[in-house]
């Protein structure tokens, strides 16, 4: 581009605002993927594991594709469907933000609708249908055959209830309900306990003293009991106005504090109940910090995590996609790299294996590993490297054709002689001969 093109039709976000400030932009409002959350679980200090288990959600890879019932071979299909699970979800979310904002809201709720709010022809007619964009909604309210949802319009700004047919929309429920959101769930019974916790900490750090005075005389009657109250109301009046707090007491007069909590086994029982809540869930405190083995992980995405991602994908393929779509092979479908969960010295080790027993091209290790793909036409090829034939030994190759064979994972390597294969086939030709000359009727010798 020329120097005046660039000039003519360069742009600035502060400099060119003529025409931004004569649009209307419409009413005004709160970010669209944040939702308010029951008062119950904003001081249910679960909020780091609702969090916790929703992005570990939203990094699975969710695709629609086309399986061939011949050779189960996957083809990604070109759909919006497609975008909205891979890209963009909405004009607000990534495909990323919008399942974490599913996941999280589950939780909370308990159950939540997602609602194909743009597609190609109206969903309500028959046939089949593109889907342009998705939301996460609360269900208000539960009819026969529909369903009335609290969802965000990006054409107002405004959150409004509509209702929908249950046919359309994908109702996701929690699968640990029992465990969450029941009324009786194990995590019910933990926030109160750590209610009550909060409530003993903000009593003992209030102020209070917690004092017993032994008046020297007793308050049977009335008047004792008056000179009693008014000597109490001395004392706070001296350290209420004194500057650093000291009073003074009759040399007769005792004073005991009670410093010491009482013993009602409250943290023994929050500790018993968060331990079985996370057993519940599959989780364990190696999880959350990061020092988690490979086994535990395995496990924490076995109970927790498959559970919640195979209820959206089975969810989304029953109301998403038509009979038709299905019978052809239609699927939503997800998938995670499993060499996330493995150790770094490991992944040699299990690379070369599945290089040896065909299972991967040594291209796909280097994606693997963060290397860019080998130029080798022979690194997209399931062979097995260790075996010698004709297209990697120099002696089985015509002329001109003798140069080392190259790695496409480690590069030139030198072909390495097998002398028990050397062996085999010196013994074979002795037997051999042996076999004919026998044949013959001839003098064997040694």
């Amino acid at each position: 581009m020329k120097i005046t093109d660039r000039i003519k039709h360069a742009w600035n976000a502060f400099t060119n605002t003529n025409q931004v400030l004569s649009w209307d932009y419409g009413p005004s409002s709160s970010r669209p993927s944040y939702k308010s959350h029951t008062p119950f679980n904003i001081t249910s200090h679960v909020s780091s594991i609702y969090n916790r288990i929703a992005i570990d959600v939203s990094m699975t890879n969710f695709k629609h594709v086309k399986i061939n019932p011949d050779n189960e071979d996957m083809v990604d299909m070109n759909s919006g469907l497609d975008h909205c699970l891979r890209t963009e979800a909405n004009m607000d979310q990534t495909h990323i933000q919008f399942f974490q904002d599913l996941v999280y809201s589950m939780f909370d709720e308990g159950v939540v609708a997602v609602v194909p709010v743009d597609t190609t022809t109206s969903p309500n007619l028959s046939g089949g249908y593109d889907i342009n964009s998705l939301r996460v909604g609360k269900i208000v309210n539960w009819f026969p055959k529909h369903v009335l949802v609290e969802l965000y319009n990006e054409h107002s700004g405004n959150f409004e209830q509509v209702t929908l047919e249950k046919k359309i929309v994908a109702i996701v429920e929690n699968p640990l309900y029992s465990v969450i959101n029941d009324e009786n769930s194990t995590l019910k019974r933990l926030i109160v306990k750590m209610n009550q916790l909060d409530d003993v900490d903000r009593t003992s750090s209030s102020g209070r003293l917690d004092l017993l005075i032994h008046i020297p005389h007793g308050i049977k009657t009335d008047l004792q009991m008056k000179r009693a109250e008014e000597r109490i109301l001395n004392i706070e009046q001296q350290l209420a106005t004194g500057r650093n707090g000291i009073a003074y007491i009759d040399q007769t007069e005792k004073i005991t504090q009670l410093n010491r909590p009482a013993n009602d086994q409250l943290l023994e029982s929050i500790s018993e109940l968060k331990q079985e809540f996370y057993n519940q869930l599959g989780l364990t405190q190696t999880v959350f910090d990061g020092s988690a083995s490979e086994s535990e992980l395995r496990n924490y995405y076995t109970r927790s995590i498959d559970p919640i991602v195979e209820n959206i994908t089975a969810e989304m393929n029953r109301k998403f996609l038509t009979k038709t779509g299905r019978t052809q092979g239609q699927r939503i479908v997800y998938y995670r790299d499993m060499f996330d969960m493995v150790p770094v010295e490991t992944i040699a080790g299990l690379g070369d294996t599945f290089r040896r027993n065909a299972i991967m091209t040594s291209n796909e290790l280097r994606h693997v590993i963060g290397l860019r793909p080998s130029d080798d036409p022979r690194a997209d090829e399931l062979f097995n490297p260790n075996i010698a034939d004709k297209n990697q030994d120099p002696s089985q190759q015509g002329e001109g054709e003798g140069q080392i064979p190259k790695d496409p994972l480690y590069g030139m390597v030198k072909p390495k002689k097998n002398s028990g294969q050397q062996e085999i086939e010196r013994l074979a030709r002795k037997l051999e001969k042996y076999e004919q000359l026998k044949f013959e009727g001839k003098e064997i010798k040694e």
